[in-house]
């Protein structure tokens, strides 16, 4: 029977293949009590599975290092570390110690009991990215379990979970599971998995991360997927659509095969404009930056000739540390490490975007309605004044060595203007009290409240630039929230008053003379390149993987007739239809 399974498109092309289903090795956890003789086995146990996934974790690294050219290495190296980092994480530690000791769990309960624990505090963070990192603790989980279990990866062989398969050696494979960890990916890479498919993930999940990089057809959240597929069903994975289909008909076959050559041809004619200068048919010249979240971005962000960093999140320092923040030393180096990464070339460093909402301190919780609403990104900085400090003078510190912007996130207010350039200041006078070296920066501001694309004026009287966080801007614009399903239909960054507040930013930018860049995901969509450079946007920031498919677009651009049209689209009360011409 033929039937289809949408999910998340997050990685571009299409595979075909025969199914290898993958189950969750938490579907079936035993659940008894144990006595009071046993506690301290079950807890040995556990030790002794937390180190083998420890040494695991460090073979696959020392794999990675042996095989630097791989494309993925940035990216898995940072997921791999953070799955070291949860593995000796105290309070999945100490609670799982709880379950047996006080409880009397087995082992697999209490680990699975502490997981559900901590996974509802990820549920409750409101960025997108924090809240889909539970997804690599229920890996580390998963894989204490299978080696409780004596279960191997769940990709090490084409016939894992199918010993009584009937698939062809000779037949394309694609991989269905539940989900993949990291370790899981670099074996995948190795593998003859043609593509994947998970029943969890977003676009910011770490298998999402991996699968661009590695440009895998892939699709994420495709909920029971796992559970609907059988072993060795034929499977088109259409990773630009977000759709599975299931044992398609012939016609359906010859038709997705056509559009893989397709996918193929093109892929190697956009690696071809890898070294051509991003200009428009009439000459203007545009700037192609990557996003990254890691220091070792910059391996793939150079790789296909990003002139630089357009927003370099730094969340990831901040993460999961119980309270414990990074110091003035720790940020030094992984800021000096990105910066030293681009060879000369500009980064842009954002300040945390982080607030009470999340582990920063699992302690402290935040208990109003709408987190997004509260004290967050700039907010919490400015609530927090001496980590904001020793961030500040870890970004000019690093500054000393390359072209450094500092980004300030989530602005409103004149007076938390003048609270960042106050403590700016003092943050150089701290430097120059103990002789520091630290280098010049350029100050810039992202517009991702309705207030500051209104106010933005006033912004640029204060800013050397603005960055315009689309995904926010998009969110807080339309009183939506854009992680909740019910109301994700309504996400549109083709509303009026959408375009109207970018156009707004862009324009009021150039009649200054001051720079202007989008970074959220409208400056990675090809759909919106012409829009973006009919309305005089000059500086695009995405993430790597989609440099090259904008840039193809820029160079089939004439800006001079774009603008017009785009001013059209702009007035218009249904924006989607002239986009369609």
């Amino acid at each position: 029977m033929t039937f289809s399974v949408h999910g998340q498109a997050v990685s571009r092309g299409i595979a075909i293949g025969r199914a290898v289903l993958v189950a969750s090795s938490r579907l079936d956890v035993a659940h008894y009590f144990i006595s009071e003789e046993q506690v301290f086995g079950e807890i040995q146990r556990l030790r002794y599975a937390r180190d083998a996934v420890m040494a695991e974790i460090a073979h696959v690294q020392q794999g990675l290092q042996e095989t630097a050219s791989m494309e993925a290495h940035p990216e898995l190296t940072a997921l791999l570390d953070v799955h070291l980092m949860l593995l000796q994480d105290v309070q999945l530690q100490d609670g799982v110690k709880y379950w047996v000791q006080e409880r009397h769990y087995n082992a697999e309960w209490a680990l699975t009991s502490q997981l559900e624990q901590i996974a509802k505090q990820f549920d409750e963070m409101e960025d997108p990215y924090l809240r889909e990192r539970k997804a690599d603790l229920e890996q580390v989980v998963e894989r204490m379990l299978r080696h409780m279990r004596g279960v191997a990866s769940p990709v090490a062989a084409p016939s894992v979970g199918a010993p009584e398969s009937s698939l062809d050696p000779v037949d394309p494979l694609v991989l269905v599971a539940h989900d993949l960890s990291p370790a899981d990916m670099l074996q995948f890479k190795q593998s003859i998995f043609a593509g994947f498919v998970t029943d969890v993930g977003g676009k910011t999940s770490h298998t999402a991360i991996v699968a661009r990089s590695m440009d895998i057809p892939a699709v994420v959240g495709a909920r029971n997927a796992s559970l609907l597929v059988r072993q060795d069903d034929w499977v088109i994975i259409d990773g630009d659509a977000g759709v599975i289909i299931v044992n398609p008909p012939p016609m359906v076959l010859t038709e997705y095969g056509y559009k893989q050559r397709q996918g193929e041809v093109e892929r190697e004619r956009l690696w071809r404009i890898k070294n051509t200068p991003a200009v428009t048919l009439d000459g203007e010249r545009i700037e192609l930056l990557a996003n990254i979240e890691q220091p070792a971005d910059t391996v793939p962000a150079l790789a296909v000739s990003a002139v630089g960093v357009g927003l370099f999140r730094t969340e990831f320092l901040f993460m999961g540390r119980e309270g414990k923040l990074p110091d003035e030393e720790e940020q030094y180096r992984a800021y000096r490490a990105a910066v030293e990464g681009m060879h000369g070339l500009p980064v842009t460093i954002r300040t945390v975007d982080v607030g009470a909402d999340k582990p920063l301190d699992h302690n402290r919780r935040d208990d109003h309605l709408n987190p997004a609403l509260g004290l967050r990104a700039i907010r919490w900085s400015l609530s927090e004044p001496a980590m904001f400090l020793t961030q500040l003078r870890a970004i000019l510190r690093a500054a000393a060595h390359g072209k450094v912007n500092l980004l300030i996130p989530m602005l409103a207010h004149a007076s938390e203007i003048q609270q960042v350039k106050a403590l700016l200041a003092r943050a150089r006078e701290q430097l120059d009290d103990r002789a520091a070296v630290h280098g010049p920066t350029r100050l810039g501001a992202m517009i991702e409240v309705p207030a500051a694309a209104l106010a933005v004026r006033m912004f640029l009287k204060h800013f050397d630039f603005l960055s315009i966080g689309t995904n926010d801007l998009i969110q807080y614009t339309l009183a939506i929230d854009r992680v909740d399903e019910t109301v994700a239909h309504l996400y549109d960054p083709l509303h009026p008053a959408v375009l109207q507040l970018v156009a707004r930013t862009i324009a009021e930018c150039q009649a200054q003379g001051k720079g202007v860049s989008v970074c959220g995901e409208m400056a990675g969509d090809v759909s919106m390149t012409r829009l973006l450079l009919g309305l005089g946007l000059r500086s695009f920031s995405m993430h790597p993987s989609q440099i090259l498919a904008v840039k193809q677009q820029i160079l089939r651009a004439d800006t001079r007739k774009l603008r017009a049209w785009a001013q059209a689209v702009v007035d218009s009360d249904d924006p989607p239809s002239l986009m369609a011409d």
